[in-house]
């Protein structure tokens, strides 16, 4: 019997030997005469030793059948993955003996633990396997030459301490064998712990170290958490490439999806909570029949372009999404297109909680992130049109209103599920953003993670769905330090700068990862070598997304990079990490100013914009940031350790630190502050908080909330089967206004009238005519956004909404990104000068000039959104006048005169008796509208009245159906069901 440590160290590889056992021209001799020393000669023996030795190893590796041979992959410990760039540097690599995968098949017997056939110590479940240690993964190969995992540890945030006063658990441990002639360590990852043997103690040491180091190094570190608790580090703190740009509306940000979708070269990430194959991405829709996300998918699937799609299982009695459908349309696109649904609610005892992420990343280049869905119904511009008969923008079941009804069948897309002639569409808005650089790679690795561990769980054996690796910031003064000579050219009258393209075999620098091997597919010198977009922006004039040109082993000149810091001015007190302040900004570079006036904004060059532009206002200039990727995740949903709340830390600390301003959108607002025991989310009580201070310190400060006027669920409100409607706006108006748990409830204790000069709460309505000469209709815009500005310099964009399903991290899987402007531009705020950030100041002024219906040489009016001249005058006075306008028109609801559902039913039969029909939600006008002029009664044209709207903004009615119990009773069975289900 032959133990581990006696094994031979030359494997055989029987599909190989052929292969390169021809042409071998091996050096042997050659070296000798060159070392033995020359009479008369002042060199040493040593400097001929080293020469001899360097042209031996140039001879030898010079030859590409040696090279890639099994014998010198083990000698060298190099692989196929050693120097793909787009996975990181090499850091180590051997065989290992694992027992937790599948038999893999050998024709001999060189995987087996025990090369004796007469006692087998293991029972023949261990087999040797080839690791490959990455920074921040170990993968797990056949063979060398293999590209494909068996098996991928993806470094995940460790537990706390395990109380053996080590500080914290180690990613790798040795193992103490029974048999003091086995060698052993474990791997833990998330809830994974793998265990594997090496040949010796000493390999096992090298191994621990290895791992250990290559988890917790700087700048990503994944192995410790980061500011706000998160997994990923704060990104732009140098020139890394961070960029970001906003999309306001589905129809800036589907175009942008739409192009980088086009010009996808490697893979594709489709993460959502609905995604619909027949969804058209652009508009009208018959003029662009290529733009339907089947097709588009389609024509990059035939092009070689791998398509991974993560969709949400969901649960049929709940939801109408239909991801069983989804999935089978996407698999008969192309065998390229992968689809796994998640989770499975048997296997995982999972019911409650959805994966609510929207993502969209190409080629590990760009990622499209926030609240927009690839699905019907949000398609949308900012005129928010209620009619489109006959059908140019939305048809078929794409004309969605989901207060009205859910589609029963997902079949005939094409097919009209609401009456267009008589029924509005829910207009749909929205905010999306567009990351570049390190942070999409940061949410890439996310999609990885979240993919891995379905696959595991759904198809562990189905070698069709593959396991992920995640890419590394190849992005070279992020990873090795700060360039400063780099060599470029300008290769177009723009100035476009972009990386030359060299052989893998050029000049290089020392400090770089010198490329030993070349694998057979890549020598020829491919374009698209290794599948890697990397690239270097001009940041007011960027190339076109994907037409760059692959990143070069370029001469680099490399400085140090120290410890990853937190941003300026936005340190989180959570006890995760201490950081040395000062010594961060002494490295981050000084911040470009620009001394322009508030007429920035109309003299501002569309052309700035970037790649995705447009005329409407919708579209965000695209700028360098600093950023950070913030999620919700736990076990259930990630296969994480622990449960990541970093969204929810980021919103606490964020509004903490707000000095003027906070600007919040989203679809939900059900918070609560301390003490209460029902709500565990505090984003209200971090407001409650700031606005105390700032009446005790009598200064100014505005908190302004949008959010919808109704949820967006099927059901009048005084239906039998809109319990689950009335549920959500009991949490919501018990956060907002009703009882001892209430914000301005507590704030009215103490602020009296002057509350609304702190915070305040409005909705979005549109209008319009349904077809020529048809109804004049009205319907909420129902807001989705999840977003929050903070003194016009700092965003928060993502998916999660404002409660406990998305906040606490245990439940609902959310994505979402803080920003923070590099760029500061000239601003106002609270009538003094400010430098505000580019990215923030444009996307609220754009909401608002959205919103307040502002032409854009009237946008200076609210430059400064703490003034009274901007607050009250324009933002409070425009809400209030669009609300009494609506009401005087078609009594819609929500309103503040209905505080009953006896006056709710009262006002419903009213309406439906003088029109003859009506919408859920009271939405149609009558023919003429009556008023007593003069003891006369006038009748005008409902859209005279309605002329007088402008934009969407009106004041959210916080005392409708006031004297009401919102929350289900015995007799609906919402009752029995437990309430985080609506909060």
């Amino acid at each position: 019997m032959v133990h581990d440590d006696d094994e031979a160290d030359d494997e055989t590889f029987a599909s190989h030997a052929d292969e390169y056992a021809k042409n071998r021209d091996v050096p042997s001799s050659a070296a000798l005469p060159i070392i033995r020393p020359a009479l008369g000669r002042q060199q040493s023996v040593s400097d001929r030793a080293k020469s001899a030795m360097q042209g031996y190893l140039n001879h030898f590796l010079g030859n590409i059948s040696i090279v890639n041979s099994p014998e010198v992959c083990k000698f060298l410990e190099v692989s196929k993955l050693s120097f793909l760039p787009e996975y990181g540097p090499k850091l180590k690599e051997d065989y290992v003996m694992v027992k937790h995968l599948p038999k893999i098949p050998k024709d001999d017997d060189s995987r087996k633990c025990c090369t004796s056939s007469c006692f087998s110590c293991c029972n023949d479940n261990w087999q040797k396997v080839w690791a490959v240690l990455k920074p921040g993964f170990l993968a797990l190969l056949a063979d060398p030459f293999d590209k494909q995992p068996l098996d991928i540890i993806v470094f995940d945030v460790l537990p706390p301490s395990d109380g053996n006063g080590d500080g914290r658990l180690s990613l790798a441990s040795e193992i103490k064998e029974r048999n003091p002639l086995r060698h052993s360590f474990k791997v833990t990852c998330g809830i994974r712990s793998i265990r594997i043997r090496g040949k010796s103690s000493s390999k096992v040491k090298d191994w621990v170290a290895a791992i250990n180091d290559a988890g917790l190094r700087p700048p990503e570190g994944w192995c410790y958490p980061h500011r706000y608790g998160s997994f990923a580090p704060p990104r732009g703190l140098i020139e890394d490439g961070s960029q970001a740009q906003w999309f306001v509306d589905g129809q800036a940000a589907f175009d942008a999806i739409a192009s980088s979708i086009e010009d996808a070269r490697s893979e594709i990430f489709i993460c959502g909570w609905w995604v619909c194959p027949e969804l058209y991405l652009r508009r009208p829709f018959d003029i662009h029949a290529s733009s339907r996300l089947d097709n588009l998918l389609e024509a990059k699937a035939k092009q070689g372009v791998q398509i991974y799609i993560l969709l949400y299982k969901e649960v049929a009695l709940a939801l109408k999404i239909n991801s069983v459908y989804s999935k089978r349309k996407l698999l008969s696109i192309h065998e390229n297109v992968r689809v796994l649904r998640y989770p499975d609610h048997f296997s995982s005892g999972v019911y409650l909680w959805s994966h609510h992420e929207k993502l969209v990343i190409v080629d590990n280049h760009i990622c499209f992130i926030g609240g927009l869905d690839l699905c019907f119904g949000r398609y949308d511009s900012s005129e928010h049109k209620v009619g489109d008969c006959p059908p140019l923008i939305w048809p078929g079941k794409d004309f969605y209103n989901p207060r009205e009804s859910e589609p029963n069948s997902w079949e005939d897309t094409m097919k009209d599920e609401l009456d267009r002639r008589n029924y509005p569409r829910m207009p749909w808005h929205d905010v999306h953003c567009a990351l570049w650089g390190p942070p999409c790679r940061d949410i890439a690795r996310h999609f990885v993670q979240r993919w891995n561990y379905a696959k595991r769980n759904k198809a562990p054996y189905e070698e069709a769905i593959p396991l992920l690796m995640p890419q590394h910031h190849m992005v070279i003064p992020h990873y090795l330090g700060r360039s400063t000579e780099m060599e470029i050219e300008n290769n177009n009258a723009e100035n476009h700068r972009v990386i030359k393209r060299e052989d893998s075999f050029s000049s290089l620098s020392q400090e770089q990862d010198v490329p030993l091997l070349l694998t057979r597919d890549e020598s020829e010198g491919d374009p698209k070598m290794n599948g890697l977009n990397s690239f270097i922006h001009h940041v007011d004039k960027p190339i076109k997304v994907g037409g760059g040109l692959p990143f070069s082993f370029r001469r680099v000149k490399i400085e140090a990079v120290g410890q990853d810091t937190p941003m300026k001015g936005f340190v989180d007190d959570l006890g995760y990490m201490h950081y040395d302040e000062k010594k961060s900004l002494d490295r981050v570079p000084h911040v470009e100013q620009q001394s322009t006036g508030p007429e920035w904004w109309e003299t501002q060059e569309r052309g700035d914009q970037g790649d995705f532009a447009d005329e409407s206002g919708q579209v965000g200039p695209r700028v360098s940031c600093r950023c950070q990727v913030i999620r919700s995740v736990s076990q259930w949903s990630a296969g994480t350790s622990q449960t990541e709340e970093s969204i929810h830390n980021a919103y606490c600390s964020l509004i903490e630190k707000a000095e003027h301003f906070i600007y919040i959108e989203n679809q939900f607002f059900i918070s609560g502050l301390s003490g209460d025991e029902m709500i565990r989310n505090r984003v209200l009580e971090a407001l409650y908080r700031r606005i105390m201070l700032a009446y005790n310190e009598n200064k100014s400060f505005r908190v302004i909330i949008v959010i919808p006027l109704l949820p967006g669920f099927q059901g009048g409100l005084d239906d039998s089967g809109a319990a689950s409607v009335r549920a959500i706006m009991h949490w919501q108006y018990r956060t907002i206004c009703r009882g001892q748990n209430s914000i301005l409830h507590n704030l009215y204790e103490l602020l009296g009238s002057k509350i609304h000069d702190y915070i305040s709460f409005f909705g979005l309505r549109s209008y319009g005519r349904l077809f020529d000469g048809g109804p004049v209709a009205t319907s909420q815009v129902y807001v989705h956004s999840k977003i929050m500005i903070v003194d016009d310099r700092i965003s928060l964009i993502g998916s999660a909404n404002i409660n406990d399903r998305s906040l606490l991290g245990s439940r609902d899987s959310e994505i979402g990104v803080v920003i923070e402007d590099r760029e500061l531009i000239g601003s106002y705020m609270d009538g003094k000068p400010w430098k505000a950030g580019k990215f923030s100041l444009t996307l609220r002024l754009s909401l608002w000039s959205e919103h307040l219906g502002l032409p854009a040489e009237e946008v200076n009016q609210i430059m400064d959104p703490i003034i009274e001249s901007s607050y009250k005058d324009i933002w409070m006075a425009t809400a209030k006048t669009n609300t009494a306008i609506y009401q005087d028109v078609f009594s819609c609801v929500p309103n503040d005169l209905i505080h009953t559902r006896l006056a709710f039913r009262q006002s419903v039969a009213f309406w439906k008796e003088r029109i003859g029909h009506t919408t859920i939600d009271l939405g149609i006008a009558p023919q003429k509208l009556e008023s007593y002029h003069d003891g006369d009664i006038k009748s005008t044209d409902p859209l005279e009245r309605l002329a007088s709207v402008r934009g969407h903004l009106v004041s959210f009615p916080l005392e409708f159906m006031c004297q009401e119990s919102l929350r289900p009773g015995f007799s609906e069975s919402e009752y029995y069901a437990a309430a985080q289900v609506f909060h």
